[in-house]
C-alpha cells in the first residue's frame, strides 16, 4: 500500500477555474434584467461554492477501506469472533483439520486476510460471507483476540519427519527452493513486520491444502508479497507437501514450559 502527497498543480488548476467560475457569474449578474438579476447572484454563489466543496467531503468515505485502524481491541474482538469459534474453534483451535487454527496467529496478518475475502482477492464463499459486514477495526479487533490465544501442539508422523525437516530448515537448493523458517522462522512463529504467518501447530490438512493450491496456480491477490508462495511451491512435487505439511503441524514450542535453571 502506497500513499501519495495532492501535487501543488493541480490546487493552482483548481482555484484557476474556481476564479474563472466566480467571474462568469458575475459577468451573468450584469446582464441579467430586472428583479430576476438581483436573485439570480445569491444562488449562483450558493451553486458555485458547494460544487467544489462536494468531492472534498466524500473523499474520506471513499478512503473508509484502506485508512489504517487503531490497534486491535483483543477484548472487543472477542465477541466479534464469536461466529468464528463455529469452524475455527472458541480460542482459535480447529478441531476440524479442513479450518486452519487462528491461535498465536498475528493480528495484521489475520486482518489482512479479512481484507483479502472481502474484497475477492481470495476466493472463499463462506469467508467472503462473514468478511463483507466487517469494518477495517473489526478486521483487527478479531485478529488482535485470535493473537492474545496459544496455539495447541500437533503432531507430525515420524515417517515423514527428517523430510519435512531438511525442506523447513535448509530448503533445497538443486532445486531452487528456499527454506521454509527464512520467512516463517525457525520455531514456526512467523515474522509479523513482513507479515509472514505463523506456522507452528498448523493443522497438516490445512497446510496440505494450501500447498497444493499454491503448487496449482492459486493466489491471493495481485501484491507481490501474494506471488512468493505459488512461485516456491510449483517446486515442490507431492512427497514434499506431505512431508513439510507434517513436520510443520509438529513444530511447536512449549511457551507455558518454566525456564531451567542451573543446579548449583
Amino acid at each position: 500500500m502506497s500513499f501519495r502527497l495532492a501535487g501543488f498543480r493541480p490546487a493552482v488548476v483548481n482555484a484557476v477555474a474556481l476564479v474563472f467560475a466566480l467571474s462568469a457569474s458575475v459577468v451573468f449578474a450584469q446582464n441579467a434584467t430586472g428583479q430576476a438579476a438581483q436573485k439570480t447572484p445569491a444562488p449562483a454563489a450558493a451553486s458555485t461554492a458547494a460544487k467544489p466543496a462536494a468531492p472534498a467531503a466524500a473523499a474520506p468515505a471513499a478512503n473508509d477501506d484502506v485508512m489504517a485502524a487503531k490497534p486491535g481491541d483483543a477484548t472487543a474482538g472477542q465477541g466479534k469472533a464469536a461466529a468464528c469459534g463455529a469452524c475455527h474453534g472458541v480460542d482459535g483451535n480447529s478441531s476440524d483439520a479442513q479450518y486452519p487454527k487462528l491461535a498465536g496467529q498475528h493480528e495484521m496478518y489475520i486482518a489482512h486476510q479479512l481484507q483479502n475475502f472481502k474484497s475477492g482477492a481470495r476466493q472463499n464463499a463462506i469467508m467472503m460471507g462473514m468478511a463483507t459486514p466487517l469494518s477495517v477495526q473489526d478486521m483487527h479487533d478479531i485478529g488482535a483476540y485470535f493473537a492474545s490465544k496459544q496455539s495447541l501442539p500437533g503432531v507430525a508422523d515420524q515417517a515423514l519427519v527428517a523430510q519435512g525437516e531438511k525442506l523447513y530448515r535448509e530448503g533445497d537448493t538443486a532445486r531452487g527452493i528456499p527454506a521454509c523458517m527464512a520467512c516463517h522462522s525457525i520455531d514456526g512463529r512467523g515474522n509479523p513486520g513482513a507479515m509472514y504467518p505463523q506456522l507452528t501447530s498448523q493443522h497438516a490438512q490445512y497446510i496440505e491444502a494450501k500447498l497444493k493450491d499454491f503448487h496449482d496456480g492459486v493466489t491471493w491477490g495481485n501484491e507481490p508479497h501474494a506471488q512468493i508462495m505459488p512461485l516456491i511451491a510449483k517446486k515442490l512435487d507431492q512427497q514434499d507437501i506431505t512431508a513439510v505439511a507434517s513436520y510443520i503441524e509438529g513444530l511447536h514450542v512449549n511457551d507455558t514450559r518454566a525456564p531451567t535453571t542451573a543446579s548449583p
